[in-house]
């Protein structure tokens, strides 16, 4: 057992949460009960995940899309339900958001850019004026090649727009609900972008732009981060730790 304060306050300083603006409330978000002896980590806060969690014998769900986005909201409705269950078993919720989109060790940015081998990595991918993708050179490769790759690195079915180079050789990652930053690909002239889920203007975009672009879904594109936080956290504290997988295709 540890304290679940000692717990969150490493994650909020080595996800540097108090340097990097975000929507999304970072931290700790809903208060339970002060001991920890097991964290329960998925991608997003839901009431399947919670219930599932309450079963594993959780104590402390970590997610990245957390329940708090920066607005007062009215505890009513299925809002409500998902905090009275977090309230009425006494278990605590932490969300990190941006800062683990970003971070260059568990990002879910970084973790992609890794399993595509890509060398010479930079910032990528300016969302609100911070960069919080990565871009880099991979080895030469086909889409084909690439897809069935990332596919079984995230355990997803991939989208895939064709309209780039044969040979890929320059990537840029953005997880999540990221296709709008595809002009910002196209702009650095990389032979493929990878994010979560597409939107109507991507295959345009893609034709015209001479790129091409694989979409992971958003939930399966954001669960690197979450597992290598995770496995961080398991070597960091004597806590018992599970990944718990609501699988969503979207």
């Amino acid at each position: 057992m540890v304290n679940c304060e000692d717990v969150i306050r490493f994650l909020d300083t080595y996800l540097n949460i108090a340097h990097i603006s975000d929507v999304s409330h970072n931290g700790l978000q809903v208060q339970g009960t002060p001991r920890v002896g097991k964290i329960v980590f998925g991608v997003s806060a839901s009431l399947e995940l919670f219930r599932k969690a309450k079963a594993a014998g959780a104590d402390l769900i970590v997610v990245h899309h957390g329940l708090l986005w920066g607005q007062e909201q009215a505890i009513t409705g299925l809002f409500r339900e998902r905090i009275a269950f977090l309230l009425k078993n006494d278990l605590n919720l932490a969300g990190y958001h941006l800062p683990l989109d970003m971070h260059p060790v568990v990002g879910h940015n970084a973790c992609l850019m890794r399993a595509l081998r890509a060398e010479r990595t930079k910032p990528f991918g300016a969302y609100h004026g911070t960069e919080i993708g990565f871009c880099g050179w991979i080895a030469p490769a086909t889409l084909d090649e690439i897809t069935a790759s990332l596919e079984a690195f995230c355990s997803a079915k991939a989208q895939v727009l064709a309209y780039g180079p044969k040979k890929v050789e320059t990537a840029g990652v953005v997880s999540g609900g990221a296709y709008s930053l595809l002009p910002q690909a196209i702009a650095q002239k990389l032979d493929l972008y990878i994010t979560g889920a597409l939107d109507e203007p991507a295959q345009e975009w893609c034709r015209e732009g001479k790129i091409n672009c694989i979409a992971l879904g958003h939930y399966n594109s954001e669960k690197p981060g979450v597992l290598a936080l995770m496995n961080l956290v398991a070597k960091r504290f004597d806590v018992k730790t599970e990944f718990i997988d609501v699988a969503n295709p979207l």
